[in-house]
Formats: structure tokens, C-alpha cells, sequence
């Protein structure tokens, strides 16, 4: 009897706290997704000093609707797509630490350089060609001048010699070097044509021609790049060890990489329709615009990454990944967008202005030379800044119809 009372007395005891503890679940679900949601806001939030800017979206996205002059919603839009860079940066890396190296390695190469395809098929599409080839000059020119010159400036200014990782430095820029000869053939077989006065009036057709089975085989080889660097090589171009603190959930990430794109998208459809405006009221160049403001915004990620990498010593890092988004806009983004015209009916091509190309090819030579040295200090570094500040100037004082 006392056995059965026992065992009823357990059976009532028990049955209130699993109805309890069964009641409970759903709420420890909800309050995980809230407390992650509020994680992944403030961490996002916090992940860039630039976030303040997010102000100018709204601003610039309505501008046009409440009478904004072009310039302001230029502006607007300018200063709001930095942060939105920042932040499409920011989820880009956190998914790809938690997904691992092979899978990381593709997002990387699809949203690297999501900035400038964005910005590139909203100008494709309204026919501007020449801002979209001065833009893919430009970033490649800010990224291994501007960005890099303040890495080796950043990394050595309490040191008299930073050094560099001589074999991972010489595979890449080696390819950066057939990357940047790929895209200039196109050019100087036009010019060469020019020169001997043999230029028919058919606006070249074959440069087109040419223009577009280069990219398709430079798109080739970008794929066999990622499957060398993220599969066959992984350990030659494993990343120097950070503490990272917690990562955002891959769902979270998810959720502000698409956010990130989509605000991006359509802030880069006004700046692009704003571009009259501006050059109209302020006297500036479109090739000033494609190649010098443009690529900023593209950059501000890459920038950001690489002057907190240079502070901390990590310059092997700083340098990988300014090298590789050099490797991404010449492989891929921009024979992508010479793809991408072809389909929708523009006619973009490889054969970019003839300073363009001189510019282009000096630099990746000079480039070339200091990263295979293995070694660099500051004043390196000063000097590739202010070659890019001078090439900026000419851009500048360089009318459009010349």
C-alpha cells in the first residue's frame, strides 16, 4: 500500500514539471532568436565607425521625390553606400568563418567585390559604358595603390622593414600581372590600329569579338583560381589567427548580407541616375567619377580590413586580400560585366582609354616589383599613395571629350 502511494505520489509530483518544462520550450526558443536578433543588430551596427552614414539611405533613396538637386542625391548615396559596403564586408566574413575554407572562398568571390558588379550592371544598364571601365580601372588602381600603399605606410611606421611572405606575394602577383595583360590587349591592338591608320568605320566589331571571348576564358580561369586557392592550395593561403570573439549565427549573417545587398542595389541605381546632375553642376569628369569616386565606395570594405590588419602587424593578410580583390574586379567582375552587356544589348569591351591603360600598366609593374622583394617600409608606402593622389588629379583636370 505504502509502495502504491509512494509511486502515485512520484507520478503526481512528476507530471506538473514535465508539463511545465514541455510549456517552456517554445519560450526558450523565442528568447534565443531574440537574443540573437539583438546580437547580430548591435554587432552589425558596431561593425564599422562609418554606420553612422546610414542616415544618407533614406535620404538619397527619396531624394529625387522631394526635390533634391542631383548633386545632394549623388551625395547622399555616395556617403550611405559606405557603410552598406562595410556591412555587406562584415556578414561576407562571418559567413564564410562559419561555413569553412572551400565554401567561404566562393562567397567571397561572389560578393568581394559585390559593390562594383552591382554598380556596374545599374550603369550597363542606363549605357554607361565609360563609367563602368573607368570604375573597373579604378578599383584596381585604388586597391593596389591607395589600399596597399597604406598597408605598408600603417605596418611600418614603428619599424625601419616590414617583410612579406615572398612565395604567397609572387604567386599573386603574377597573376595579377597575365590578369592586367589580359584586360590591356583589347586596348593596344586598337591603338596599334589606330596608329597604322588601318581603323575601319565599323566602330571595331572584332574588338567586341575579341573583348568577349577574353572574358569568358579570363571567367574560366577565375574558377580554376578558386578551386587552387580554397581546395588544392587551402594551406598556402591560410589566414594568420585571430581572436573574433563570438560570430554572428549563419542565418544572421544571411539575413544582413542579403540586406546589405539590396540596400546597396538600390542606392547604386540613384547614384548612377544622379550622375548628369553632378557633372553638370560641379564641372567634374565621368572618368574622374568612374575611376576615382566609385571605387572608393567599392573599397571601403577592403580599406577598413586592411588599416586595422596593417595596425596589428597582420600585413601578409592586409596584402593577400588586396591582391586577391585585385584578382576578383580582373578575372571576374569585369569580364562578368562585358558578359553581362553582351546579353542585355550594350556593347561594352575590353578597350579602355589609352591614359587608362598606360596608368594600369605601370602600376601593376611597379606593384609587382616591391611586393616580390619581400620587404617594404613606409616610405614605400607614402609613395604609392601619392602616385595614386597624382593620378587622381590628372583624371580630374581630364575633360570627357577628349
Amino acid at each position: 500500500m505504502d509502495s502504491h502511494h509512494r509511486n502515485s505520489h512520484d507520478v503526481a509530483d512528476t507530471t506538473p514539471l514535465l508539463a511545465d518544462t514541455s510549456h517552456n520550450r517554445p519560450k526558450s526558443a523565442i528568447a534565443a532568436v531574440k537574443d540573437e536578433l539583438v546580437y547580430a543588430t548591435k554587432a552589425t551596427l558596431q561593425c564599422s565607425i562609418t554606420n553612422v552614414l546610414l542616415i544618407c539611405l533614406p535620404l538619397g533613396l527619396y531624394g529625387a521625390e522631394w526635390g533634391f538637386p542631383g548633386w545632394a542625391i549623388f551625395v547622399l548615396n555616395f556617403l550611405a553606400m559606405l557603410p552598406l559596403a562595410s556591412i555587406l564586408t562584415f556578414s561576407t566574413e562571418q559567413l564564410a568563418a562559419i561555413v569553412g575554407s572551400v565554401a567561404g572562398g566562393l562567397i567571397n568571390a561572389t560578393f568581394g567585390n559585390a559593390v562594383e558588379m552591382i554598380v556596374g550592371i545599374s550603369a550597363l544598364k542606363e549605357g554607361e559604358i565609360g563609367i563602368v571601365q573607368s570604375s573597373m580601372i579604378g578599383s584596381i588602381l585604388s586597391s593596389i595603390l591607395l589600399i596597399l600603399g597604406s598597408a605598408f605606410y600603417l605596418a611600418g611606421q614603428d619599424k625601419q622593414t616590414v617583410y612579406i611572405n615572398v612565395d604567397v606575394a609572387g604567386i599573386l602577383t603574377s597573376l595579377m600581372v597575365i590578369s592586367c595583360t589580359s584586360l590591356i590587349l583589347p586596348s593596344a591592338l586598337r591603338a596599334g590600329d589606330l596608329l597604322a591608320e588601318n581603323a575601319s568605320g565599323s566602330n571595331g566589331d572584332y574588338i567586341l569579338t575579341l573583348s568577349r571571348s577574353t572574358s569568358v576564358i579570363l571567367l574560366v580561369f577565375y574558377i580554376l583560381y578558386v578551386y587552387f586557392q580554397s581546395v588544392t592550395h587551402a594551406d598556402l593561403f591560410a589566414e594568420e589567427e585571430s581572436d573574433e570573439g563570438k560570430k554572428l549565427h549563419a542565418l544572421s549573417s544571411c539575413a544582413v548580407l542579403i540586406l546589405a545587398t539590396l540596400g546597396i542595389a538600390a542606392s547604386s541605381d540613384a547614384l548612377v541616375d544622379s550622375i548628369d546632375g553632378v557633372v553638370e553642376a560641379l564641372g567634374i569628369s565621368r572618368s574622374f567619377i568612374g575611376l576615382i569616386i566609385v571605387p572608393i565606395v567599392g573599397n571601403a570594405g577592403c580599406f577598413v580590413g586592411t588599416v586595422q590588419w596593417s595596425q596589428t602587424g597582420r600585413i601578409n593578410l592586409a596584402i593577400s586580400v588586396i591582391v586577391g580583390a585585385t584578382l576578383q574586379i580582373s578575372l571576374f567582375v569585369t569580364p562578368f560585366l562585358v558578359i553581362v552587356g553582351w546579353i542585355i544589348g550594350r556593347d561594352m569591351s575590353l578597350q579602355f582609354d589609352t591614359f587608362e591603360t598606360i596608368v594600369l600598366t605601370m602600376s601593376t609593374l611597379v606593384v609587382s616589383c616591391l611586393v616580390r622583394g619581400g620587404k617594404t617600409n613606409y616610405f614605400e608606402g607614402m609613395l604609392l599613395v601619392a602616385t595614386y593622389t597624382i593620378i587622381g588629379v590628372a583624371f580630374f583636370v581630364h575633360p570627357d571629350d577628349v
